[in-house]
């Protein structure tokens, strides 16, 4: 695929009253928070795509962030259709250091792109694409200390590097049937999607998608976002949406330019409540057969609670901090947990200051596959000034620092604590 041809496509897509119009009308992703001044966005074709809500909750498949968040992308109507661009593309240098670290140079992120949909009598159907450069950087993709999954060959498990997401990160669609000005009922599906579980991914949440590296707790919290095939069906009133899911629990292998399938063998539920303009919670469990290709005969069972706050700062600015914590409970008997909290601070439209601070219990790290649990707690700081170099585009560029605190029963292979350095440039289309 032509990075060129696709990032070419979006900035043509609208002229700004257009974008305007759009905008009350569109499902994107988030790139600014709203004033929190309430609004009814419970008219016709002005609200979310699942419910009468204000179209801002809507973040990652069919999870939801706080009010106060707002989305971007590049808009356009044409007849009855409403369709949306956004892009996010980095360039990143990173060393890690340490015996077990290593130094590299990679493309990751994300274009996206959605076409919505909506009937006189309040039903939304909304479709919605979303593919990555990752596979680009390689099968073993970017060095990350204490990261573990996946794998880059079928026969080992990749540990110390983040793997590469697919090339189609998500191919769904939903259907939004409403019931009333306060109730709605949906169906979503995805081949790839994202199941009823955890909070938003990382590269979606206005506290974590400036870093461009993933969370070390990524295995934890959101790795079901690429999932090949999900069937979601839930039911919103105002404020709180519950909702279920079956999906393939086995996580995608090391071919990342195909689609997978196999049978929905896995079951996932998620709570989600907006008590105010400023807060997301949730909170789901998941059942998941076999996740590991490497170990078929292991099943995991996953519970999820997360809370975002998103609020204005000044005339344009934004904070929004994330908490979120996990168990992850294998066949096996073992019981992991992880948490992560993170933030991100722009003041204006030229900076944004993030940091990120998480825990995890993991046996996954050590010189043998399932040996003793042992924890490490990472930090990173980071901040990235933007350009803007068209109406709907930006660059960036960026730097973030690491430090890494093993346990005593890692600390020798790890030769102690260890720090990392990350250089990126970026191009966001919003």
């Amino acid at each position: 695929m032509d990075l060129r041809v696709s990032i070419a496509a979006l900035l043509a897509l609208s002229s700004p009253a257009a974008a305007q119009d759009a905008h009350q009308h569109m499902h994107g992703a988030p790139a600014a928070p709203a004033r929190e001044t309430p609004v009814d966005h419970r008219d016709h074709g002005s609200g979310g795509a699942l419910g009468a809500y204000p179209m801002a909750r809507e973040a990652s498949g069919t999870s939801w962030q706080p009010d106060a968040s707002e989305h971007g992308g590049v808009h356009a109507r044409v007849g009855d259709w409403t369709f949306m661009g956004h892009a996010l593309l980095n360039g990143v240098l990173t060393t890690q250091g340490g015996p077990r670290g290593d130094d590299d140079a990679f493309i990751a992120g994300m274009i996206m792109g959605a076409a919505r949909r909506d009937f006189a009598n309040g039903d939304t159907l909304n479709l919605r694409a979303m593919l990555s450069p990752d596979p680009l950087m390689g099968a073993d993709g970017y060095p990350l200390l204490f990261a573990a999954g996946e794998t880059a060959d079928g026969v080992t498990t990749l540990v110390d590097r983040q793997h590469p997401h697919d090339l189609f990160v998500e191919l769904s669609a939903s259907y939004a049937h409403r019931l009333s000005v306060r109730d709605s009922v949906f169906v979503y599906a995805g081949l790839p999607g994202e199941p009823a579980f955890g909070p938003p991914v990382f590269m979606h949440r206005l506290s974590g998608m400036d870093s461009p590296e993933a969370p070390i707790t990524h295995h934890w919290l959101d790795s079901t976002h690429v999932t090949f095939g999900v069937l979601t069906a839930g039911y919103v009133h105002d404020g709180f949406k519950i909702e279920a899911s079956r999906f393939r629990g086995r996580e995608p292998d090391e071919h990342r330019y195909d689609v997978e399938t196999g049978d929905l063998d896995s079951t996932s539920v998620r709570l989600s409540w907006n008590p105010t303009p400023n807060w997301a919670l949730q909170a789901s469990w998941a059942e998941i057969r076999s996740p590991e290709a490497l170990e078929p005969d292991e099943d995991e069972t996953r519970t999820s609670v997360s809370a975002i706050y998103t609020r204005a700062i000044g005339a344009e600015g934004w904070l929004s901090v994330t908490g979120a914590a996990a168990l992850k409970e294998r066949s096996d008997g073992a019981s992991l947990d992880a948490w992560l909290l993170e933030g991100a601070l722009r003041p204006n439209p030229r900076w944004t200051i993030f940091a990120r601070l998480e825990h995890l219990e993991t046996d996954e790290l050590g010189l043998a596959p399932h040996g003793p649990a042992e924890r490490v707690t990472r930090a990173s700081l980071g901040a990235v000034r933007d350009w803007r170099v068209a109406e709907h585009a930006a660059l960036g560029f960026g730097l973030q620092g690491s430090l890494a605190l093993p346990s005593d029963g890692l600390s020798p292979s790890y030769n102690g604590d260890q720090a990392g350095g990350v250089a990126f440039v970026r191009l966001r289309i919003d």
